[in-house]
């Protein structure tokens, strides 16, 4: 017979997945969105326990509190991150699918897994939510993709409705302005595995034609492995810096397809561990970003991968 604690204790530990998905688009990323999360819970367990019966929508406590949480983060993360050595990116979320087997049919999609199939997801988006405050973030995090009031906003930033309505469109506005015209996931994957096929294969030519003029390449190493400490811009300019690296490249290196971020996208790999993972952001036929992540703490999730 299942008690009225048990399904208590069922309704709490079932919002651990929405609550991630929560903070790590607060975040941006899943190792500090995952420390979130357990220090969320950690509150909710200090509480009295005439306390926490005392709580209506314990889902809707733990949510508000674990994004008073990543609002702090975020406030000392600044600090950190301009002492970061060269750009910092996103951690990108590990998925050791190949993009090429297609999604499986079938499965019920709850809120959660919907949300995690959309534009916050991707590291575009959540590249340009790098750019904003951390109030911006939240309120817009919060509003545009999370659903939630700017009343309800207001009890987490500790500013008034209005305020936080005027954050999200400050917010909008710099995402809007980034944004580039949807290319259909099916086509975006036949342009990256072109690439990955012309990168290994060192075709210069073949490079230059997928990759927009104005591309940029931004890679993190964290100062932990190589890395360009600022940007590669120019479509050519990239074709001959990505050639010289593969090059350089051990033998047993390889490059392989995988999911990132919800989208097509590339791993290397070597001696059976994840060194770099590559995300794409793609306008028409051409790539116009790509975002390489080799900073190795940044990658234990795909360590299997």
């Amino acid at each position: 017979m299942t008690t009225a604690n048990d399904q208590s204790l069922n309704t709490i530990t079932s919002e651990r997945r929405r609550l991630t998905n929560l903070a790590y688009r607060l975040l941006g990323s899943l190792s500090e969105a995952e420390d979130a999360v357990q220090e969320t819970y950690a509150r909710w367990y200090a509480l009295p326990r005439h306390h926490r019966d005392a709580v209506e929508a314990p889902g809707a406590w733990l949510a508000k509190v674990a994004a008073r949480i990543c609002l702090d983060v975020l406030g000392s993360a600044r600090v950190r991150r301009e002492r970061y050595v060269g750009a910092w990116l996103p951690e990108p979320l590990p998925d050791s699918t190949p993009w090429t087997t297609g999604p499986t049919g079938g499965a019920t999609v709850d809120p959660a897994d919907r949300i995690s199939l959309d534009e916050s997801l991707g590291m575009a988006f959540l590249v340009v939510l790098e750019s904003m405050t951390p109030a911006e973030r939240v309120a817009f995090v919060l509003h545009d993709v999370f659903r939630y009031s700017f009343a309800e906003i207001a009890g987490i930033v500790g500013r008034t409705p209005a305020a936080c309505r005027q954050l999200a469109s400050s917010a909008r506005r710099r995402v809007r302005a980034s944004r580039t015209p949807t290319t259909p996931a099916a086509h975006q994957a036949g342009i990256v595995r072109n690439f990955g096929q012309a990168w290994q294969a060192q075709d210069i030519r073949a490079l230059i034609g997928l990759l927009d003029p104005d591309a940029t390449v931004v890679a993190d190493g964290g100062g932990l492995t190589r890395a360009s400490l600022r940007p590669v811009e120019g479509g050519e300019r990239i074709a001959h810096h990505l050639t010289r690296l593969i090059a350089k490249a051990p033998r047993t290196a390889t490059v392989v397809e995988r999911t990132v971020n919800g989208r097509p996208g590339l791993a290397a790999r070597h001696d059976g561990a994840t060194v770099a993972v590559y995300a794409f952001d793609i306008a028409g036929e051409r790539i116009t970003r790509i975002w390489a992540v080799l900073n190795p703490e940044k990658l234990r999730p795909w360590a299997t991968g």
